[in-house]
Parts: C-alpha cells; structure tokens; sequence
C-alpha cells in the first residue's frame, strides 16, 4: 500500500476528507501521516494507527501520495521536496502551475471538496496534469469518492468555477434556510419550530432534487404551472430577479477563486 501524507492534517478539511476513507477501508490507518504544528491531532481516536509529525520534510520522505490541505496564504510556509510523488491539492486560489514549481512535483491533481465531506456528501471535482498515472487516477477517484461524489474535469479553470459553485457546500441553500426562518419568526412562528421546519425542507428538497428524474429547470416549471400556492411564491420570487441574485453571488465567488 502506498503511505499518504497529509500537510495540515489538523485543519477540518483534512478530518472531513480522510475519515470517510478510513471507515470504508479506502485506505488504512497505519498508511497515514498527518503534519501539523499542533503537538496532537484530534479526530481520530478510532485509528490509533495514524502517524503525526510537525516536520513537514519528514513527511514527505516518508510519503508516496501528498494531500496539501492548508490554507493558500500558509503555502509559503510549507518547506517540503515532492518530486516523484502524485501531489493532491485541495486548496483554492492556487494554479497547478504555481504548485508545481514550489514542490517540484510534476503529478499533481487540483480538488475542491466542500465541507459536506463529512458526511459523505461532498462534489469534488478534480483535474490531473499529463503526468498523472491511470493508477494515479483510480487512487482520487476512490479517496474523494468516499467522501460523496467525485468527478474529473477536462480543463484546471473548472476547479476555479466549482470553487465558487459547489466548493461553498450548503452555505448557499442556508443563506436562503436563514430568509425562510426569518420570515416564519416574522410572522409568528415560534423560532424553535420554524427552525426545525425549515432544516426538515432542506434536507427533503436536497434528497428530491438528487434523486428525481426532473431536472431543476423542469422541477420549477411543474410547479409554476400547477398554479398553486407554490406557484405564487416561485413567480413572485423569479419576478424580482431570484436567477440574477444567485448568478450575482456565483460570478464573486468566481472572480475570488481566480484571485480577483
């Protein structure tokens, strides 16, 4: 089995990405090795197994496969030699290209999980360089697999889009979970309840949405030309431009994940 690395194994994203894999046996603990400045991880009491050291060169010798999880801005910190390792960023804002170069790696592939990872929920989205192996592939498809849904993009820009898209997770449907609790407060509903209703709907219309054989366009327009109440709120709502608020919030996200 290959040894898999992880530099800033500490930090959330790395928990939410490897503890699926661990629990479905994608990979093992005693392959494990997570770098962080802390003297402890925690986490991950369940696989006593996993390997820790604040030495991020030691790290990578001893490493087949390098997962980057740290911040973009903590990059220039990070002093480790990848050359002929398979590199895994999972970071936002940062080129193959500027990865490369610093690490000396020439098989790289760029992720942008979400933190529904957790979960087993997460769309991630991955793009490898030319040199990454088929064997290479099989390994990302089946980490990031464990962990929801992952899929290979032809281009690198379209993990500066997904960034934006789906790298935001659920913070987008809760921006809207927050208006609709507001409202029902608004309007009298206890906040406990509208609290709960509302988290209740979310997770119905999430699971309808995945699993219909509608798509989202045809979803809406089944219920604008049923006429009822719905229909009332969808037309109201599309009347103001409810498309070019979400569009709005799409294109920042964007721009920032292309460091604009």
């Amino acid at each position: 089995m290959s040894t898999i690395g992880i530099i800033g194994g500490a930090g959330w994203l790395a928990g939410a990405l490897l503890r699926p894999a661990l629990a479905k046996s994608m990979v093992r603990a005693e392959d494990v090795i997570l770098s962080s400045r802390r003297t402890a991880v925690a986490g991950f009491d369940a696989w006593p197994g996993i390997r820790t050291t604040s030495d991020n060169a030691e790290l990578a010798a001893k490493s087949d496969i390098v997962i980057l999880s740290v911040r973009p801005d903590d990059l220039s910190g990070v002093e480790a030699d990848l050359s002929g390792k398979l590199v895994i960023s999972v970071m936002a804002r940062m080129p193959g290209s500027e990865i490369s170069k610093r690490f000396g790696c020439d098989r790289l592939v760029r992720t942008m999980p979400n933190a529904s990872a957790e979960f087993g929920q997460s769309f991630t989205p991955w793009h490898a360089s030319p040199n990454v192996t088929s064997a290479d592939k099989a390994f990302v498809a089946s980490f990031f697999g464990a962990s929801g849904i992952a899929r290979e993009v032809p281009n690198e820009p379209d993990i500066d889009y997904f960034t934006g898209l789906t790298g935001s997770g659920f913070a987008f449907p809760a921006l809207m979970a927050r208006a609709m609790i507001e409202h029902a407060i608004e309007n009298g509903v206890a906040p406990d309840l509208a609290d709960v209703a509302v988290r209740q709907l979310m997770l119905g219309a999430g699971t309808y949405v995945s699993v219909s054989k509608e798509n989202a366009a045809e979803i809406v327009k089944t219920f604008v030309d049923y006429g009822g109440t719905t229909s009332a709120g969808l037309t109201a709502m599309i009347e103001r431009d409810s498309d070019g608020v979400v569009k709005a919030g799409l294109d920042a996200a964007w721009q920032r994940a292309l460091g604009n």
